[in-house]
């Protein structure tokens, strides 16, 4: 599956529009992540244990949005982007979205 965040992928036509897909995740920090994120606020620093969280929800969600792509009957993917928000005190809610197309190659 091709996953562009461009409305145009090179060498390639858009012969048909078949509509959103998206992949949702949702994950819960847990009380050592945030003890430790406490701690690294008064020394400053990257807080590597949500930075890697979030690049595993971002995968997670990018997955679930091609799985529901394919169901779809899409070969390609473009204008992806990622949006992100807090659910409650402690969750952070991933949504990878985009529009399913197929395509012909050309040239």
């Amino acid at each position: 599956m091709i996953v562009v965040t461009t409305e145009n992928i090179h060498n390639h036509e858009v012969v048909e529009v078949l509509g959103t897909t998206f992949g949702v995740v949702v994950r819960a920090r847990g009380i050592g992540g945030d003890i430790m994120a406490s701690l690294k606020g008064l020394v400053g620093g990257e807080v590597k244990q949500y930075t890697q969280m979030i690049e595993d929800a971002r995968r997670q969600a990018m997955d679930r949005m091609v799985q529901n792509a394919h169901a779809m009957g899409g070969d390609a993917i473009v204008m992806m982007r990622f949006d992100s928000g807090d659910i409650g005190n402690n969750m952070s809610e991933i949504v990878a979205y985009g529009t399913v197309v197929k395509t012909k190659r050309v040239g």
